[in-house]
């Protein structure tokens, strides 16, 4: 649906593509939280004034390049439409050629949990079938910890994620969570981790 933004559309969250595989599921259910404590009005005021990012590709399908989380958690809690902001129309390209675009812009990320590189063609047809990525809820709370500040890196995050990956067994996370999150708030402050969007090499944060 056409608004009166060119760029902006109305759309059917089921039909949004994803461009990356996996999420945090530790901060879809944190969106959910969010979005079940507002009211009416705060959630008609909330969709009308976050808008999904995407391009159009190949059969005009919107790619969203941010905003995951929150497109599955809204669809988790029964919201059938959002709005979209176009960033790029490239639905004229064959599908190798939209694909070596995208990648250009660092508008897709095809790794899987394991951290993994895969095809485009092993990316999620619809927002419900993202996966879980532990360690990309890991990185997600050591954000919100004070670890590192949100960046405008594409999927930096998921650059942070793939860090601890390889550093903190995901027995130890899953057997205690809270000394894995202490383990990563002072990995973070590294010199391992200088390379990384957003690193600081202060001291780390008191504990949590």
């Amino acid at each position: 649906m056409h608004t009166h933004h060119q760029h902006l559309f109305k759309t059917d969250l089921s039909k949004l593509r994803p461009t990356q595989i996996t999420v945090g599921y530790a901060e879809v259910q944190e969106k959910r939280g969010l979005w079940s404590g507002m009211g009416k009005t705060q959630r008609k005021q909330f969709l009308d004034n976050h808008w999904f990012p995407a391009v159009r590709g190949p059969n005009d399908n919107f790619y969203i390049v941010d905003h995951h989380h929150l497109g599955l958690a809204l669809l988790e809690e029964g919201v059938s439409q959002s709005f979209v902001v176009l960033l790029k129309d490239l639905s004229l390209l064959a599908k190798d050629e939209f694909w070596t675009v995208m990648d250009h812009h660092q508008w897709v990320h095809p790794y899987d949990a394991r951290g993994r590189r895969r095809t485009v063609a092993d990316l999620p047809k619809a927002l419900d079938q993202l996966t879980d990525d532990p360690y990309r809820s890991l990185a997600g709370e050591v954000r919100h910890a004070g670890g590192f500040p949100k960046d405008a890196t594409p999927f930096a995050e998921f650059l942070w994620a793939d860090f601890f990956r390889r550093r903190i067994s995901a027995k130890q996370i899953k057997r205690d969570a809270d000394a894995g999150l202490q383990q990563a708030l002072t990995l973070c402050h590294s010199p391992e981790a200088a390379h990384l969007p957003g690193w600081s090499g202060a001291a780390a944060p008191l504990a949590v």
